[in-house]
């Protein structure tokens, strides 16, 4: 249903993910793979849908850690990216949040109107346990990022496809013990200056970057201005990094006008997704963030956005 009202609502291109429970019978593919990929490709075209992201990862725990194991996971990210270059597919956004991902204390919060929205408190989890792994520093997260580059950047530069960075969600070290690095401005321009390719390049959810700065529209000039930014999670938030909740696209507390401004400013001409959003009534809210309705309201509100700040 989400795909035809999405094309309904005039979306061309799509974000997709990694064809994981797609097998082929008889096969031994991976999600990683040529076939899979192509399949998800034709999947989304049929639907009338341009492929642009990827946005799952292959499983990079060991990798991020330095553990034993982890060489063959940047293999499978280096075939990830190969394959999404024979396949037109030009940008993969990863991230390196080891243990766990985007972390909420409460999926039902309430918002407008008896919508729900997620939210994160630190104080909630200051007695949560460490991790199965333990703590980790974020020095030994930039020694294993660094490599991570080392290997993959020369693979995604033969096959034209950007590596985009997602912060950390919350952009806070550390949490249960585990060091975050993408969490500032400063740590992003760190990440630039590990390799300099134009590969090397970031995504800008404005959720977690909201959090990590009073000037939202500036940062995206900034990186903008070196051609830096290749996807934008167009999302926003209420709150400090310690304790936040998400909100509808037009109330929250960024300036959602100037940053759409900022992006016109700097020619970006890639994809710009709503992200999170409400669960309104009628909806579902399983997949809290995610729901469907929320997200036509707010691909509406960008469209509104952009033809009045692009003229169309």
């Amino acid at each position: 249903m989400l795909w035809k009202l999405s094309k309904q609502a005039g979306i061309d291109y799509a974000v997709g993910g990694l064809p994981f429970g797609d097998k082929f019978v008889g096969t031994d593919e991976l999600p990683w793979d040529y076939m899979p990929l192509l399949r998800i490709r034709e999947r989304y075209e049929n639907a009338g849908f341009k492929l642009e992201v990827i946005e799952s990862r292959p499983p990079m725990n060991k990798a991020k850690r330095g553990l034993p194991g982890g060489e063959a996971e940047i293999d499978t990210v280096c075939t990830l990216i190969e394959n999404m270059g024979r396949l037109g597919i030009p940008v993969y956004c990863y991230e390196w949040m080891t243990d766990f991902n985007w972390m909420r204390t409460s999926t039902n919060t309430p918002s407008r109107g008896g919508s729900v929205v997620t939210s994160f408190d630190n104080s909630l989890i200051k007695d949560a346990p460490p991790t199965e792994h333990g703590p980790i520093s974020e020095e030994k997260l930039w020694e294993t990022l660094a490599h991570f580059l080392q290997r993959v950047l020369p693979v995604a530069e033969k096959w034209n496809v950007k590596l985009s960075m997602h912060p950390d969600d919350p952009p806070l070290s550390p949490i249960r013990g585990v060091g975050r690095i993408m969490r500032s401005v400063e740590n992003y321009e760190r990440l630039l200056s590990l390799a300099d390719s134009p590969m090397n390049t970031i995504t800008l959810c404005q959720g977690n970057f909201t959090l990590m700065t009073d000037d939202l529209p500036g940062v995206i000039r900034k990186f903008g201005a070196k051609q830096k930014i290749s996807f934008v999670h167009f999302r926003d938030v209420r709150g400090t990094p310690e304790k936040f909740e998400e909100t509808w696209h037009d109330e929250g507390k960024t300036n959602m006008l100037a940053c759409m401004q900022a992006y016109k400013d700097i020619g970006f001409d890639g994809v710009l997704r709503p992200d999170h959003v409400p669960t309104v009534e009628g909806d579902s809210n399983e997949n809290a963030g995610y729901s469907a309705f929320g997200r036509l309201y707010a691909i509406g509100y960008i469209r509104g956005l952009r033809e009045g700040v692009y003229g169309r």
